[in-house]
């Protein structure tokens, strides 16, 4: 496990404060823990995931259709 001191502005130390009563957790770590687990769930994998890459190269070999009109198919 990585160790690492940081500094927080008063404004960073109540939310974190507030996530880890809300939360029930023992400690501030904790709570950051779970901050930093959120937001990469919801910001960095969710594109990237493998069975995400793996439909999208799977529906690159199937067969497509010409629409001749876009807009009147579509509405």
């Amino acid at each position: 496990m990585v160790k690492a001191i940081i500094d927080l502005d008063p404004k960073a130390n109540q939310i974190l404060n507030i996530v880890k009563a809300k939360e029930n957790l023992n400690d501030k770590n904790q709570a950051l823990n779970l901050i930093i687990t959120i937001y990469a769930n919801e910001f960095l994998s969710s594109d990237f995931r493998p069975d995400f890459i793996n439909k999208v190269l799977k529906s690159q070999n199937e067969k497509t259709i010409k629409i001749p009109n876009w807009d009147s198919h579509f509405k």
